[in-house]
This record gives structure tokens, sequence and C-alpha cells, in this order.
């Protein structure tokens, strides 16, 4: 069974830091472009970041570029989201997938994990 599974969410202030670990079962995340995406309550889900398989190139949406870096460890069939700087409005529920195609466009990822917490108070 495929399977991603988000971890690191928290309560963090202003300011603070998170690492978001997206952690693969079933199939090797070192053939897939992996996708970070974001949804705050009221509001559509935004990309965050992407990671292209093999080259592992990466891009970020305005908005987290030069706070947040995706990374992968393939060792580890695992992908990373670290957070610094954060601000109250990345507040959101962080979701990490799979998929053929390194695109911060949501519906071209076929695999999905169930999404981690993330609370950044003022």
């Amino acid at each position: 069974q495929l399977q991603l599974v988000e971890s690191g969410g928290d309560l963090v202030h202003s300011g603070g830091s998170l690492r978001l670990s997206c952690a693969a079962s079933g199939f090797s995340l070192n053939n897939y472009n992996i996708g970070w995406f974001r949804q705050a309550p009221g509001k559509e889900r935004e990309a965050v970041a992407a990671i292209s398989s093999g080259e592992s190139k990466t891009h970020y949406a305005d908005s987290v570029e030069g706070r947040f870096t995706i990374s992968r460890d393939n060792s580890k069939n695992t992908v990373y989201l670290q957070m610094n700087s954060l601000k109250p409005e990345d507040t959101a529920i962080y979701y990490c997938a799979a998929g053929d195609f390194y695109s911060m466009v949501d519906h071209l990822y076929d695999y999905w994990g169930q999404g981690t917490q993330v609370t950044v108070s003022s």
C-alpha cells in the first residue's frame, strides 16, 4: 500500500522554526517529484515548495522563498520542509504529495498524506 505520512507540525511562536517530515511507505520517494502544500482555514490549498526526482531541483512559493527549504534524504525515504522565521500567516495544515510531474500544481500529484497542523502564534 502506497502511503505518505507527514509529521513535525506544532504550535510555535512567530519567528520560530519547525521541520516537517514526509515519510513514504510502499514505494520509493526517490522516483517521484514531491510537493509541499498547505491549506489555512477558509482558504484554498496553495503550493509551498517542490523538489524534483533525480536532480532534486527545487522551487518555492514567493511567500516562503528564503525562509523555507525543501530537501530529500533518499536513504530514509523521506522529504523534509525546514521552515524558519515563521509568521502567523504560515498557520495551516501542511500536506506532502508525490507525483510524476515536477510542479506547483496540486492536481498533478497522485499521492497525498493526511497532513500535519502548523500553528504560529503572534
